[in-house]
């Protein structure tokens, strides 16, 4: 069985997302042998509490943009890959992300890993001017524009959502064809999307950990399905971590000690996840507007330097 790689979640939420923060943190990952940072989106908080209960979390109150701040993070590091879980397509034109991010890969050095959703805020939808329906049809046609426009030297395009007259687009991704495209959602429809068009899966923030080895089945049954070989997806799990106590009742996942934690990581790698990145933008001592900045980069670098990868 492979190592599990290991990543560290990019200071975008909260009172610690600061340019000076992200720069700290990533650099020290960096420095201690982390693969990987990643960001995510968020465009609105609703002023009325949605159905949907994560709307209210704390982690969603203020967020920064994710393309912007890891174009920031280029520019501070060398070697670290940078990911972002995940854009939302629906609320981008898929030319526009394509340019943004194919520069991006270009400034990073070939270092992007490009992880896309569908969205599920309401809210999100109506204030960015596109219907809720059919979010899947037009994710996949998204998907097809994206990588004709990194892939293709002239490009034209005519679907149900999208059109693209006959155009060029330079320059391309450093990466080739294109970076990796990994997909977010836990529904049947969006993990089976992910084995037959993808190049990955990634986990959501509530995911159960326990038992991620289910969804991780279904993505490798559709790629199957599809005529692709499943080991060669990659499965990225976003874990919302916090070091404390050992052997606290009702421990989840990624909480508690430093051995419980490195504990659950093996387990995860015997599921089928293949990357972790420890995300504390989740915990509301580091990623909500009302923490202590300061403790929270010294809660970042004490969980950087606990687990780094190849630590006892």
């Amino acid at each position: 069985m492979a190592a599990m790689l290991l990543g560290f979640g990019v200071p975008v939420s909260g009172a610690w997302a600061t340019p000076g923060n992200q720069g700290r943190i990533v650099r020290r990952a960096e420095e201690l042998g982390y693969r990987s940072a990643w960001a995510f989106q968020r465009l609105l908080v609703p002023a009325e509490r949605e159905p949907d209960p994560r709307s209210g979390m704390e982690v969603y109150r203020s967020v920064l943009d994710p393309v912007v701040s890891l174009a920031h993070l280029a520019g501070h590091t060398s070697r670290i890959r940078l990911g972002v879980a995940v854009l939302n397509m629906p609320f981008f034109s898929p030319v526009l992300i394509a340019k943004q991010l194919a520069s991006l890969d270009v400034v990073a050095g070939g270092r992007l890993d490009v992880g896309l959703g569908l969205g599920w805020s309401r809210v999100e939808f109506a204030a960015s001017g596109v219907p809720y329906a059919r979010r899947g049809a037009r994710g996949e046609e998204f998907l097809r524009v994206l990588r004709a426009l990194w892939t293709d030297d002239l490009v034209e395009f005519h679907g149900d959502f999208y059109q693209v007259p006959p155009a060029r687009m330079e320059p391309k991704p450093l990466q080739r064809p294109h970076p990796p495209v990994l997909l977010g959602g836990g529904a049947g429809a969006a993990l089976r999307r992910a084995g037959r068009v993808a190049d990955g899966w990634i986990s959501a923030s509530r995911a159960d950990l326990r038992h991620i080895d289910q969804p991780i089945a279904v993505v490798k049954g559709a790629a199957e399905q599809a005529g692709r070989d499943p080991e060669a997806l990659r499965f990225v799990c976003r874990g919302p971590a916090r070091l404390g106590p050992a052997g606290a009742a009702g421990r989840r996942p990624l909480t508690g000690s430093a051995a419980e934690v490195r504990g659950d990581l093996d387990d995860l790698r015997a599921q089928g996840v293949t990357e972790v990145f420890l995300d504390l933008n989740w915990d509301p001592e580091v990623g909500s507007p009302d923490a202590d900045p300061a403790a929270a980069v010294r809660r970042a670098e004490e969980t950087l330097e606990a687990l780094a990868p190849g630590g006892s």
